[in-house]
């Protein structure tokens, strides 16, 4: 039997056992005999055939996104839109065959779209180019999930079925268990808060599923079976979604209504150019960059030249930016801007950066 006639024999077990008490503990093995057997299909067997063509694209720009979705739903629409690059477009699906990059250009920052091949169902497993095309989703910093508005809300689970199963995770936190692989001393389980989801016991039977027996294990929140899997892996990946309804000049008032209150959606249509200045604001707000201003002594600050940062940056972060050695001579800093309890406050390296703030880094 081969790895996907096992992954479908324990797909289908799970859906016919019931869920309640008495099979907690069936049901936590099989979905981590699942994520092993799914993990197995994603690593290269053997030598690979001759190489093809790929979707290796340069990272460039601040921040990547990539558009997924199933074909001819208005990716390259939105690409040819918001980008000045060119991406074939037409009516009939699998117009896009490779991943094609694009720059948006929004408050001072270049941030880098990829318009990627359209996947079909199964993507997960090898069918079409979905392997390709989750591979680069991978790389990215926001994955914009492209959805027809005018069809029913089933596209949006398979997508994130497909992408649930290549271990990334959409708008999720990373679990907050600590997990550390030992020579010996057997299994040591702990938690700082009493579980709900999960138990020693359920614990080490996955261990023991993935053949470890010597190990520290402590649960900081009410985490379940499947993120401790996920924990032990070590190669998940989690990032932000925005679930973007094309076409809306196609359905009524009240369906346009009901899609846009959804959370992470934004509702547009790439044809009538409807909406799209929100989607660029929302795509800013997922990314959750900083644009930082530096600013000279006695002179004005630089509101041209900002600096674009991550959420969670520093000065030293900020000094980093301008010139590896500036960390090294830094004295203290002038910081004027929300992250200031009064301005200008005098500041150290570990200062939090807040958005559009001013700094003036003075040196030893």
């Amino acid at each position: 039997m081969g790895i996907l006639e096992k992954i479908t024999e324990i797909e289908r077990e799970i859906a016919r056992t019931q869920k309640n008490k008495a099979t907690e503990y069936h049901l936590g093995l099989l979905k981590a005999k699942l994520a092993k057997y799914r993990q197995q299909l994603l690593e290269p067997q053997g030598k690979s055939s001759a190489k093809g063509e790929g979707f290796d694209v340069m990272k460039s720009g601040d921040a990547r996104v990539a558009l997924i979705g199933f074909p001819s739903v208005g990716k390259s629409t939105l690409l040819n839109t918001l980008t000045s690059t060119h991406s074939e477009s037409a009516s009939y699906e699998f117009t896009t065959l490779t991943c094609i990059p694009g720059v948006i250009e929004y408050n001072s920052a270049n941030i880098q779209l990829l318009d990627l091949p359209g996947i079909i169902e199964g993507a997960s497993q090898g069918k079409g180019r979905g392997r390709q095309v989750i591979a680069v989703a991978r790389t990215a910093d926001l994955v914009i999930i492209m959805l027809d508005a005018t069809k029913k809300d089933i596209q949006r689970e398979l997508l994130e079925k497909e992408l649930e199963a290549v271990g990334i995770r959409l708008n999720k936190e990373k679990p907050n268990i600590y997990f550390k692989p030992k020579k010996g001393g057997g299994i040591s389980f702990n938690a700082t808060l009493p579980l709900t989801k999960c138990n020693e016991k359920m614990v080490q039977m996955i261990l023991h599923e993935y053949k470890i027996f010597n190990c520290e294990v402590l649960f900081r929140d009410d985490c379940d079976s499947d993120e401790f899997v996920d924990v032990i892996l070590g190669n998940r990946v989690y990032m932000p979604c925005l679930y973007v309804y094309n076409k809306i000049d196609q359905i009524s008032i009240e369906e346009v209504d009901r899609l846009a209150r959804q959370p992470h959606s934004v509702v547009v249509s790439c044809n009538m150019k409807l909406n799209l200045d929100y989607l660029l604001e929302m795509i800013w707000e997922h990314l959750a960059l900083l644009r930082i201003y530096t600013k000279k002594r006695g002179e004005r600050p630089d509101f041209e030249g900002g600096l674009i940062l991550r959420k969670g940056a520093t000065a030293e972060h900020v000094c980093h930016v301008i010139h590896r050695t500036i960390a090294q001579s830094f004295k203290y800093g002038l910081v004027w801007g929300r992250s200031a309890k009064y301005s200008p406050q005098r500041v150290g390296l570990h200062h939090a950066m807040c958005d559009e703030d001013v700094i003036q880094i003075v040196k030893k």
